[in-house]
């Protein structure tokens, strides 16, 4: 058994600050198992977290001056919402750290507080049946655990509500810089050394994408995250717009590539909302990517027939 406390460090601060730009991402956990968070007895209630870093410091520094107990999943590192799409953050998972960290030999009562964003890949009832144990959902967010717990463990409708405002999103912006820039930063330096105007117009697409989008989410009217990207992305012209005379063939390349690029990063973005599930992913990728190929190609033609008409 291992001992937690709700303090959180320098350290921790810069660590989940690195994991948001990708650094160490995926090395950024905790080991699973049972915690000791400050000194629970056998009354104490029992957390179940996933073993990404971010999310049990987030856990653990949202019960300061609470006693209790902390049962870590397996989640390969993944956050509790992901985790449960993914099921890693599941039924058998849970299952078998009860039975490993011997729950029943710990505590006297037999409930266990999971986050209400795990529930997708929690079977109450399979729980229940094999391992008496009984899954009570707490909160969306950690911050009302207190009152959670004071209330005798009865969430108010506001606890339930799934907020995603500003912050909340821009937040995540940095991921999408992260994994989209290693491929659209040396694409718009490399084709700098050719045409300064492509390479700027590049930089601007995938700024559209990765941060507008996020940032201006509910503004666009469009449901699509692609589509909001491909609005979003007809700003990314704007950009180059002096280093291009004012004709129909530059602006329009312009326009369908920028778009088409804006809309594909910013389509990615979906898997950090609270919008979409799976299958709308899926069903909106295979409309969208082919459409995002041929505005890209299209745009590129055009362009280069322009360099070379000129």
């Amino acid at each position: 058994m291992r001992e937690t406390d709700s303090v959180i460090t320098f350290a921790d601060r810069l660590g989940a600050w690195k994991a948001r730009w990708g650094i160490g991402r995926m090395n950024y956990l905790v080991e699973p198992g049972l915690y000791r968070l400050g000194k629970p007895d056998r009354r104490s209630p029992v957390f179940v977290s996933a073993n990404y870093k971010m999310s049990f410091d987030i856990l653990r520094s949202s019960l300061a001056g609470r006693d209790g107990w902390i049962l870590v999943l397996d989640t390969k590192g993944i956050n509790v919402w992901c985790a449960a799409g993914k099921g890693t953050f599941g039924t058998m998972e849970l299952m078998g750290r009860i039975v490993s960290e011997k729950l029943e030999e710990v505590v006297d009562h037999r409930t266990v507080i999971c986050p209400q964003l795990g529930a997708p890949g929690i079977r109450q009832h399979v729980v229940k049946g094999l391992s008496g144990f009984n899954v009570v959902y707490g909160p969306v967010r950690a911050g009302d655990l207190p009152r959670f717990l004071d209330a005798g463990m009865k969430a108010s409708p506001e606890m339930r509500r799934v907020s995603f405002g500003f912050m909340e999103r821009i937040v995540l912006s940095p991921m999408e810089v992260v994994t989209f820039g290693k491929y659209f930063i040396p694409a718009a330096l490399l084709a700098m050394l050719f045409d300064p105007a492509l390479g700027l117009l590049i930089l601007s697409a995938f700024f559209c994408g990765a941060v507008l989008v996020p940032a201006f989410l509910p503004a666009v009217p469009l449901r699509s995250f692609s589509g909001k990207g491909a609005v979003l992305g007809l700003f990314a012209p704007l950009a180059v717009g002096p280093l291009l005379p004012l004709s129909a063939s530059p602006l329009l390349a312009a326009a369908l590539m920028s778009s088409a690029s804006a809309s594909f990063v910013g389509m990615n973005f979906t898997g950090a909302s609270t919008y979409t599930g799976m299958t709308g992913v899926r069903k909106e990728m295979r409309v969208a990517v082919p459409l995002q190929v041929a505005c890209a190609v299209i745009g590129l033609g055009l362009w280069i027939y322009w360099r070379i008409a000129k």
